[in-house]
């Protein structure tokens, strides 16, 4: 099973207390740390899709990108802005759309309120999904990629799984603490570092 933390739990216990062997996953925060030697328009081009993809709902969807240097920041910024302008948000039965929506109106609501939080924390949506109408689909479940900088690991959307289209950005001085801020995650689970 592969799910929330408290719904995992309640599998992983139901299933044991019944002798049934179980593996149950639950909560993930994957990381990147850009380190200021990376090519960032590769590392932009493979944080789009693993962000955005599958409207971030997947379990190794990227979560957080941790940035070493505010120059780092910075240009990695600018640049995932600027390549965010061109992606495109409908349903999937159209192949070129770069994603579809979320599964239920519900979870869009819930990923929306983690939006929310992180910019009434002081976070700064650099691009903002919420919102977002399809022609034809104005019904549906959808929410546009989002990007949000000068996010701290105190905040509650950098603290719990989001399960969306949302990369936040975490600014460091140097890659022992943007290490240190991955190991110290509840969730923190796949890592890679681009240089």
């Amino acid at each position: 099973f592969v799910g929330s933390t408290p719904i995992a739990e309640y599998v992983y216990s139901t299933a044991t207390a019944n002798g049934k062997r179980c593996q149950a996953l639950g909560g993930a925060k994957n990381h990147a740390i850009v380190m200021p030697d990376a090519d960032v328009d590769n590392t932009v081009n493979q944080l789009l899709g693993a962000a955005f993809g599958s409207s971030g709902e997947r379990c190794m969807a990227l979560s957080v990108a941790i940035v070493v240097g505010d120059e780092t920041g910075n240009t990695f910024i600018s640049k995932m802005r600027e390549v965010m302008k061109n992606l495109k948000i409908g349903a999937y039965t159209d192949s070129t759309n770069d994603f579809g929506p979320l599964i239920t109106g519900e979870h869009r609501d819930k990923v929306t309120a983690y939006i929310d939080s992180a910019e009434e924390q002081g976070a700064t949506i650099v691009f903002d999904g919420r919102g977002i109408k399809v022609k034809g689909y104005e019904n549906g479940f959808f929410l546009g990629a989002t990007l949000i900088d000068n996010v701290t690991p105190n905040r509650v959307s950098y603290k719990e799984e989001i399960f969306g289209p949302v990369l936040q950005v975490v600014r460091t001085n140097n890659m022992q603490e943007a290490m240190d801020i991955i190991d110290n995650h509840e969730y923190g689970k796949g890592t890679c570092i681009f240089t």
